[in-house]
């Protein structure tokens, strides 16, 4: 990896889906890559990786409750929206990206994720093919495209519910190729949506 991860700011937000074992991945190759890297988790990605799993691999607090104020005072979830110089939301459930859509902010990923400037985010789908291809999923992932969200994938292949099509989340060496483009450019336009 270049240089141009160092000292940059990157907030990962981990959601749950079974890919969420993979941001792990992700999460070390940018430490070792001398980014700082922070992780915000939803309940539901606690249930497949632990915070400490994060903890240990970033070296930085892991934020996981909207109401725990890990730092006093500060209303964290402005702060770490609009300090970080890129939001990677991985893997991006059906879910969180229906929230994204509707400006819903039921936990703390989702309010970080409002808070947050929508240019400065990029998302990396994983959901089932049929999940992926459904029209509600499609209208929610052309409102988030249209607002500046970035996708990186899906992909097709091999699904944990034993199919093979679109929905795949991107594997962590897409995702880092992405986060280096998306910090390398000037330009804050979406990138791609292929529905």
């Amino acid at each position: 990896m270049t240089s141009t991860l160092s000292s940059r700011s990157i907030l990962v937000c981990v959601c749950g889906g079974i890919a969420a074992y993979k941001i792990a991945d992700v999460v070390s190759k940018l430490a070792q890559a001398k980014a700082s890297v922070t992780v915000a988790m939803t309940a539901e990605a606690q249930k497949f990786v632990g915070p400490a799993t994060f903890r240990a691999l970033s070296a930085n607090t892991v934020y996981t409750d909207l109401w725990d104020h890990l730092d006093g005072k500060d209303p964290q979830h402005i702060r770490l929206a609009q300090t970080a110089d890129l939001l990677l939301v991985a893997p991006c459930t059906a879910n969180t990206l229906a929230r994204m859509a509707q400006g819903l902010a039921p936990d703390l990923v989702a309010t970080i994720l409002l808070a947050a400037d929508p240019r400065k985010v990029l998302i990396a789908p994983a959901m089932n093919e049929a999940m992926w291809n459904h029209p509600a999923t499609q209208r929610n992932a052309k409102r988030v495209f249209d607002d500046g969200v970035e996708f990186v994938g899906p992909g097709a292949g091999w699904q944990a519910c034993r199919t093979v099509g679109v929905g795949r989340m991107s594997e962590p060496a897409e995702i880092l190729a992405a986060i280096e483009q998306k910090l390398s450019t000037d330009s804050a336009g979406p990138a791609h949506f292929t529905p």
